[in-house]
């Protein structure tokens, strides 16, 4: 008898090695030979072979187990009940549940935990409700589970806060940690931080990189480094979202050299081919000057590639107008391997349609919307619509899907708001703004960016003015370069030259190009070539390597005949090496995407092209047109005015025009984009060509979206 007990507590003890080491084929084995021996069934071994199956993630193991157990104690159901939590089977650890006698604390909490982790709030609470009511102590993995299962209900979980203090359980890590996630996630930055520094040494490492993710929310990125830093002064272990935050503070404070840097890090510990933070890099390189180049070389680095990372991929194509038929490939790619587009897919590929000013692939992207019916976040998705078809010259389609959304949010008013004023709706555009005041959504820096252009494009100066000091004094808005930029474009119009220039002498920041630009355009228009020559100067300072402030001066110049001074400018251009990027415009006609730049003759319609724009310029001259020579002076010499003219007649937007006016439905509207500044000639050009033909012509340009009709631009002939 003695010996028999010497080999079953030998049995017993490999039996708990093999659970703690994880090591189920040994066990396995043990299984067997404990079914073929004579040993009598014990509650206890099988208990212990359900936990062995459980944590080795052998459900179907360990669910056998149990059934074939006679008198399972609450020990065989916790193990089970867990087991099947951790692996999302929810449903079926809540019938476990169900079956129990007298469900202990440790069979709430697990199963509360589950419910928060897959953000079902109601079941949560209920369970924790007859946790209370059953009178079973709760502990602080009580606490932390139900916290997490707030969401976003901030007034509850500073209630459960203080049910914390006053239990005595504040002083739990799991507690604190669930309390600095969920304070920063609601946007609490302070109170995660009081409660980061108030766990004195008890903090563990999910402290210190909840934390620095919660620097990262709040676009800290300065203070995530320092602690990052901090973490490996004390040798704590950091983890992949540690990691991706770090990456994702490089990003905010745009220092590549450092991320290059922590990329090699990441490469010696072999991180660099984790999902998650693989996307932080390409996040980092997208974002901070880095190639797409170094961006696919990390994702293709990645074995197996996760939807996030994919998404991350697209977003990054979608930044940069020339890479969005590579993002609008990726997104092709995603699905053929089997991922299933979510919404922040959809929002990042429509965006690289916005990009290409694509309207066909952009209404493929919607239709493909209501095929995948994605019930979460379907708001950011229509709003991302709405820009595409703004910026798609589509302005009816994009008002028809805002009016017919269920709900709206800042984002879809700022959406609309802003295609109203980049087309030169200023009515159309403060009208909205109006409603979405009175509907009581607040407006963001955004919202007042398009306002401001807004009141520009009507005249109205006063009002510019008041929205302009509103921002700081009735929405805590800090105006930034974007905002004196607009209050400087609406003084410019007006010819309010003077108190424009003051504007930006007070400015509480160094002005930047963006605002020495928009005097500039101010001068070009009201002919002030003093002021002019001294806001070009500022830009030359700030950016040499520009052609813009170049061309603009030059033009300036060239306008009031002084060619001395234009001659100087190309000289200095030259002397400098700065070269005026070569004009490229583009439009889509069924589907296809048709380029052409100055001069061009490799379309194979070219020759029609010419002919019917050499007829339009007769039609047009008829109706009062004349070319304007000037435009292309600064660039050109010794070119007599016919020559010059018949360039001018092949500038690239013009070919776009022609080859949409001859390609489409008699009164069907066209849209080209350009990637300059729409020259002077051409503007003048067009706005001819659409009272003779009769057709809307809108041409996005580099600056703004111009909408010939009836022989006028929306742009009131300033930009």
């Amino acid at each position: 008898m003695h010996q028999f007990s010497a080999v079953l507590q030998s049995f017993r003890h490999v039996l708990k090695t093999c659970i703690a080491q994880r090591d189920v084929r040994t066990g396995k084995s043990l299984h067997a030979l404990y079914i073929k021996s004579f040993v009598p069934a014990s509650t206890y071994i099988s208990n212990h072979f359900i936990l062995l199956y459980s944590k080795c993630r052998r459900l179907s193991a360990a669910r056998r187990v149990f059934d074939q157990t006679q008198e399972c104690n609450i020990f065989s159901f916790n193990a089970l009940i867990s087991a099947y939590a951790k692996e999302s089977f929810v449903e079926v650890a809540r019938e476990l549940f169900d079956k129990m006698s007298q469900p202990d604390p440790v069979s709430y909490n697990t199963l509360i935990a589950a419910y928060a982790q897959r953000g079902d709030v109601e079941s949560a609470f209920q369970l924790f409700v007859e946790m209370r009511e059953a009178l079973l102590d709760m502990d602080g993995f009580t606490l932390s589970g139900i916290i997490t299962a707030c969401g976003d209900d901030v007034a509850l979980i500073r209630q459960l806060h203080a049910l914390s203090v006053v239990a005595g359980f504040d002083c739990y890590v799991s507690v604190g940690n669930a309390l600095i996630t969920y304070y920063s996630k609601n946007r609490f930055l302070n109170e995660a931080q009081r409660i980061f520094y108030g766990m004195g040494e008890d903090k563990d490492e999910v402290s210190w990189n909840s934390m620095v993710v919660a620097y990262m929310q709040h676009r800290e990125g300065s203070k995530a480094l320092e602690l990052y830093m901090e973490m490996t002064l004390r040798g704590l272990v950091v983890d992949m979202f540690t990691l991706a935050s770090v990456l994702t503070a490089f990003t905010n404070v745009q220092d590549l050299s450092g991320g290059l840097q922590f990329h090699a890090k990441l490469i010696k510990s072999g991180y660099h081919q984790n999902c998650h933070v693989g996307s932080g890099l390409i996040d980092l390189y997208s974002k901070c000057g880095g190639s797409m180049l170094s961006c696919r070389k990390v994702f293709d680095e990645i074995c197996k590639p996760d939807l996030v990372l994919w998404n991350t991929m697209i977003s990054g194509y979608s930044l940069f107008e020339e890479f969005s038929d590579e993002a609008l490939e990726c997104f092709r790619r995603l699905q053929g391997v089997g991922h299933l587009p979510d919404d922040c897919s959809l929002v990042c590929v429509i965006s690289a349609c916005a990009n290409m000013s694509s309207p066909s692939q952009g209404r493929q992207v919607h239709a493909l919307t209501f095929k995948l019916d994605i019930p979460s976040n379907r708001i950011s998705v229509n709003n991302a619509l709405i820009a595409m078809y703004s910026k798609c010259g589509n302005l009816r389609d994009a008002r028809r899907l805002f009016d017919t959304m269920p709900e709206h949010n800042t984002v879809s008013f700022n959406s609309m708001i802003a295609g109203y004023a980049q087309h030169g709706m200023g009515f159309q555009s403060l009208n909205l703004f109006q409603r979405m005041l009175e509907m009581g959504f607040t407006p963001t820096k955004i919202t007042f960016i398009s306002v401001l252009a807004a009141c520009a494009h009507t005249g109205r100066v006063q009002d510019g003015k008041i929205y302009f000091n509103m921002m700081k004094q009735k929405f805590g808005i800090e105006p930034e370069a974007e905002h004196f930029s607009c209050l400087i474009d609406l003084l410019g119009r007006a010819g309010k030259l003077s108190e424009a220039e003051r504007l930006i002498e007070t400015i509480p920041f160094n002005p930047g190009s963006i605002l020495w630009s928009a005097l500039l355009g101010a001068c070009r228009t009201h002919g002030n070539m003093e002021l002019a020559a001294k806001a070009a100067n500022h830009l030359l300072q700030l950016e040499p390597s520009n052609a813009a402030p170049y061309v603009m001066l030059a033009n300036i110049y060239a306008d009031n005949g002084r060619w001395e001074d234009v001659g100087s400018v190309r000289k200095l251009m030259r002397d400098r090496g700065v070269k005026k990027k070569p004009g490229c415009s583009w439009i889509e006609v069924d589907r296809r995407t048709h380029i052409f730049v100055a001069e061009d003759t490799s379309h194979p319609m070219i020759k029609k092209i010419h002919e019917y724009l050499e007829e339009m310029m007769r039609k047009i001259k008829k109706a009062g047109y004349v070319p304007d020579v000037r435009s292309i002076s600064i660039v050109t010499d010794g070119i007599r005015k016919r020559e010059e003219e018949l360039r001018l007649g092949h500038h690239s937007e013009k070919l776009a025009v022609a080859f949409g006016l001859m390609c489409t439905r008699e009164g069907e509207p066209i849209l080209v984009v350009k990637n300059l500044r729409i020259c002077v000639d051409c503007h003048n050009a067009i706005k001819f060509i659409s009272a003779v033909v009769k057709r809307e012509i809108t041409v996005r340009d580099t600056h703004r979206f111009h909408c010939f009709k009836d022989g006028q631009c929306s742009c009131g002939d300033y930009w």
